[in-house]
């Protein structure tokens, strides 16, 4: 069973982390689509500061002998789920970016021919 101190500090920190969450979503500097991951976190973390029998469950469960070592393991399990899906987005952005320039060459090119064709 997890200490009562770190119940609250996870419970704190949990407010914390969905206050700066809204923020930055009111600020418009993420977009709702991007941040699902971290809304799912956030809850999954929120759930087990609440409840944290479920984390000495899930310890017994993987054969982790202490529930704060559970806890590091599923924060760290969820940051590389967000890393990976992150890494998916710039990917398909640098795409994107790499189809984007192609096309303004190929119009830029299209120009210049029409303007040697009109000054001729």
């Amino acid at each position: 069973m997890i200490s009562r101190t770190l119940q609250i500090v996870m419970l704190f920190a949990v407010a914390v982390y969905f206050v700066l969450l809204l923020l930055l979503l009111k600020k418009r500097s993420l977009h709702l689509k991007y941040t699902l991951l971290w809304i799912f976190s956030g809850i999954l973390m929120l759930v087990l500061a609440v409840f944290p029998h479920l984390l000495d469950w899930f310890a017994a469960l993987i054969g982790i002998y202490e529930p704060t070592n559970a806890l590091f393991s599923l924060i760290f399990f969820c940051v590389i789920i967000i890393l990976m899906s992150l890494t998916a987005i710039v990917s398909k952005q640098n795409e994107k970016t790499k189809q984007l320039a192609q096309a303004v060459a190929i119009l830029e090119q299209r120009v210049r021919e029409l303007e040697e064709e009109h000054c001729v």
